[in-house]
């Protein structure tokens, strides 16, 4: 999975249609103002992929033991990584030999990816140049992420996942207007039916808005990769509501 640096090897785009403004299609609490961060940014995310889910029926084949899109590092934002160490947290408390493995998962993932990062390996931020966004096309596009139990094909912390694996699967607006379909889905749908599935295109704005308050907050910048944000030594299990 590669995504949205700058395209995504588990995705295809499919129609060059241009997409309403942001703004334009979101409901009124959703919409970002003066850049603060959306109250319950999760809710609205995943309302408005059950809303696709519905839409796209028969065509999303996404199912439990499907990992198509695990494979392959993506960047997240901290407030997705807050939100992984918090749910990881939790998972120490309530089921600890699943977390025990989600450790020893991340340990085994940074042997392979620390060599190769394309950032600053010390706070696990990527690198914001164009060259390391080069150099992160072809970075680790067969590693697994740590938090995928490869046996049951299931992420392990599923509820705490970050908002990327939350919307993929329907019909995504690229920034060339394009939309973009998981390769294994909509396979047999036509042009229209994969644009009346589009997941809502003022999605990325609210998301962006949150995340950059988020940051702002903590004196944060850039992304980081699922791996580099559980790692015990740099780990901050909290995430405060805010």
């Amino acid at each position: 999975m590669k995504l949205p640096r700058m395209g995504h090897p588990a995705m295809m785009a499919v129609c060059p249609i241009h997409a309403a403004s942001p703004h334009e299609r979101a409901p009124r609490e959703a919409r970002p103002s003066d850049g603060n961060r959306m109250p319950d940014l999760i809710q609205i995310v995943d309302a408005a992929v059950a809303d696709a889910y519905q839409r796209g029926g028969k065509h999303l084949v996404c199912k439990p033991g499907c990992s198509q899109c695990c494979v392959g590092v993506f960047p997240i934002a901290h407030e997705d990584a807050a939100r992984l160490r918090a749910g990881l947290a939790l998972l120490e408390e309530t089921d600890p030999q699943r977390a025990a493995r989600i450790h020893a998962r991340v340990v085994e993932s940074l042997a392979r990816l620390d060599p190769w990062f394309p950032g600053d390996r010390a706070t696990g931020i990527l690198g914001e140049d164009y060259e390391a966004a080069t150099l992160f096309e072809e970075f680790a596009n067969d590693e697994p992420c740590p938090v995928l139990d490869l046996d049951r094909g299931t992420c392990d912390l599923y509820e705490s996942r970050p908002i990327l694996c939350r919307t993929f699967g329907p019909p995504m607006r690229t920034e060339e207007g394009n939309l973009a379909t998981c390769e294994l889905c909509y396979i047999h749908a036509t042009t229209d039916e994969i644009v009346a599935c589009e997941l809502e295109p003022w999605l990325p704005a609210i998301e962006e808005a949150s995340n950059a308050a988020f940051n702002a907050a903590r004196g944060l910048h850039g992304e980081t990769l699922i791996a580099y944000a559980l790692r015990t030594k740099y780990g901050d299990s909290s995430l405060r509501s805010e």
